[in-house]
């Protein structure tokens, strides 16, 4: 039997199971494509409050001049009710395409949903879970043609998110998917083909930005205002974690951690941190309850602020730089040059210089160690990125006060914006890139996607500066390698342990591009 349909021919019916957010937003795009709609909900004021919505979003398009009148009119009368729910049967969809089920994240009522649907339609009907979190192999288990049933996971807000994962089941024919790619692609979005794994692809992806953030903080090393602030200034991220997590709210971003943690066996790379446990049980949710990890007045995020910079008269302190990495040791120079810093050259720091070096993984105690310098006056400087924005430093536990200060306010001279972290293998930017990075990898290994797709999904999906692989790629496999090898060597913790496909690449001296 075929599955399948001519996804751009006029005359396409496509039925959505669930009238909700994703529900309405699946209904918005496909009325605007010339698509048919048939939408049902079990609660019938459900759908009468999704069109009545859909049609104020396309009329407010229309006087924008995004769309002409008569093509807003056309859309909204696209856009039908139907009877259908689970009391009624869902004999309406008995001439549809496809069918989309947007209803709760529930196996049972999503089942229920499909057995319904699945009396009503043709056999050649395609059946489609747009599931966030649940397999779509299990979804499919209760079809009675599991071959046409796949995953259809579009991203909130569905119109201005323009990606979906085409995820296939156990069953799932190919031809299902390349009609849903083809759906995808008339709906103006991304399709991004991906296997059934917990997670899929996007959230799948996102779970080394936030867990690794969250214990840099568990450690004591920053705050949660440092790490956003390095995330954004110095790292280019939109958000930093924690404004992410009050965003997104965190009743769903701790149950999400959770549930990609137990469905990969404990996998240790996404571990979750009991942080996001005692916050989501004392109800500090984000923006939604006024107060997640920060506390929000008038919808804005209420920061500490910075500690001032230390009033110290630089050109009075010699400084000494580490050549240990030639390349970051020459940019630190460049940047003390400009402060007005008094530079020492010899091979070995004087008995009075501040000593500062640039490890990559490592942390601070470890580089002053494995060069024989004073921990009491060595302080390290992330070079990661570069030094244009906010610069990132770290102390040893002997560091005295009066060299944290000395290089707190030599580096923000030149009017640069400073954080100063405890000692941490990686600083905050190196780990969180090298786990996104291993993470992307590790997605590439599995097959879950294509290297090009995995970079594309999680630049649409998450609003990363860059994919993960693309990223590696900037900063060098090599490099993003030590970084996790030094963590994994300080910790002895398998969560920072290279996947394959960075450690094969980083050897070879290849992109993390190249597919096998």
């Amino acid at each position: 039997m075929t599955f399948s349909f001519e996804a751009n021919r006029p005359g396409l019916t496509l039925g959505i199971v669930g009238a909700g957010i994703m529900g309405r937003g699946i209904a918005q795009i496909a009325a605007e494509a010339g698509i048919t709609v048939l939408l049902a909900d079990a609660r019938a004021a459900a759908v009468e409050e999704a069109q009545a919505f859909c049609a104020d979003i396309i009329n407010k398009k229309a006087a924008k001049g995004k769309i002409s009148e008569s093509e807003a009119s056309a859309a909204i009368a696209r856009i039908q009710a139907t009877d259908a729910g689970p009391d009624k049967g869902y004999a309406a969809f008995a001439g549809c395409d496809v069918v989309i089920e947007a209803a709760a994240e529930r196996l049972d009522i999503k089942h229920a949903v499909l057995r319904g649907v699945e009396a009503a339609v043709s056999d050649r009907c395609i059946i489609a879970t747009n599931t966030s979190s649940l397999s779509v192999t299990s979804f499919a288990a209760a079809a009675r043609i599991p071959a046409r049933v796949a995953g259809f996971h579009f991203f909130n807000p569905v119109p201005l998110m323009k990606i979906v994962e085409v995820i296939g089941g156990v069953l799932t024919e190919a031809e299902v998917i390349e009609s849903l790619v083809q759906l995808a692609q008339r709906l103006g979005h991304y399709p991004v083909r991906t296997t059934d794994t917990p997670g899929f692809l996007v959230n799948h992806a996102g779970r080394a930005f936030g867990t690794e953030a969250l214990r840099i903080v568990q450690e004591g090393i920053a705050s949660f205002a440092d790490i956003d602030r390095v995330m954004v200034e110095a790292a280019g991220f939109r958000m930093g974690p924690f404004e992410l997590f009050d965003l997104t709210g965190l009743d769903v971003s701790h149950t999400v951690i959770e549930s990609i943690y137990r469905q990969y066996y404990e996998e240790p790379r996404y571990r979750p941190i009991q942080i996001t446990a005692q916050r989501y049980a004392a109800g500090l949710f984000g923006r939604k309850t006024g107060r997640g990890f920060y506390e929000y007045l008038d919808g804005k995020a209420q920061k500490p602020a910075e500690a001032a910079v230390p009033q110290v008269d630089v050109a009075a302190v010699p400084v000494w730089v580490s050549d240990r990495h030639p390349q970051a040791g020459a940019a630190v120079r460049a940047a003390l040059a400009i402060a007005g810093a008094r530079l020492e050259q010899g091979a070995q720091p004087s008995a009075q210089a501040l000593i500062i070096v640039t490890p990559f993984g490592e942390d601070a105690t470890t580089a002053a160690l494995a060069d024989n310098l004073d921990a009491a006056r060595t302080v390290a400087i992330d070079c990661l990125f570069d030094l244009e924005r906010r610069r990132t430093l770290m102390k040893t536990p002997l560091t005295q006060p009066e060299f944290v200060q000395a290089a707190h306010a030599l580096f923000a001279a030149s009017g640069k914006p400073v954080t100063v972290i405890e000692d941490s293998p990686g600083f905050i930017a190196q780990r969180i890139i090298a786990a996104i990075v291993n993470i992307g990898a590790e997605i590439a290994q599995q097959k879950i996607a294509s290297p090009a797709d995995i970079n594309k999904a999680v630049e649409l999906g998450l609003g990363y500066p860059l994919g993960p692989l693309a990223l590696g790629d900037k900063h060098g496999a090599a490099r993003i390698l030590a970084i996790l090898e030094a963590m994994q060597s300080f910790y002895g913790d398998p969560r920072y342990r290279p996947s394959p496909w960075l450690k094969r690449r980083a050897l070879l001296g290849i992109s993390l591009m190249t597919a096998c």
